[in-house]
């Protein structure tokens, strides 16, 4: 993972207590003005090993590989959805929601790969989607060239719905 985008409501209880379990894993933070805000408000009560570094544009389209989050505070679904229009990967994305109706917009209106309610990304996979031995990755929408058909005209968008699973 390398963005997490918090909605505004929940940011004031949920930010501090994620913060503190990311410190107890040494994950740099890099944050809106609005996060540093509310964690530094309570970093007393954190974790002293929790490090927040401003966000940078840049960082948004960063996939790091390393123990370093994005974090941004929105304003509701589609300032979420917007943000992932314009910095994500369109690969893979879901959305942590006890409200239907926003996870079904949610996987309704973000054009990734693979989108999830209440799962993890990580089953993003050929393995896990019974396509045997992942042979490669693609995000781009793939346009048929020659001769087309109905098959050649359609592409995939994988809808993922649990109940909180991860992958070990």
């Amino acid at each position: 993972m390398e963005t997490l985008l918090v909605d505004k409501s929940i940011a004031p209880r949920f930010l501090p207590a994620i913060a503190a379990r990311l410190a107890e894993k040494n994950v740099e933070l890099r944050a809106d003005d609005r996060t540093r805000t509310l964690l530094n408000s309570q970093l007393s009560s954190l974790n002293s090993h929790l490090r927040v570094q401003p966000v940078t544009e840049q960082d948004f389209y960063t996939e790091y590989n390393d123990y370093i989050l994005n974090v941004r505070v929105v304003d509701g679904l589609q300032q979420a959805i917007d943000h992932i229009t314009q910095y994500g990967s369109a690969h893979s994305d879901t959305i942590v929601t006890r409200d239907e109706q926003r996870a079904k917009k949610f996987l309704n209106d973000v054009d990734s790969a693979a989108v999830y309610w209440n799962a993890s990304t990580r089953f993003t996979d050929g393995a896990e989607f019974g396509m045997g031995a992942e042979i490669g990755i693609s995000t781009d929408k793939i346009g048929a060239r020659g001769p087309m058909g109905l098959e050649e005209l359609t592409s995939y968008k994988w809808i993922g719905i649990g109940n909180g699973q991860v992958r070990s």
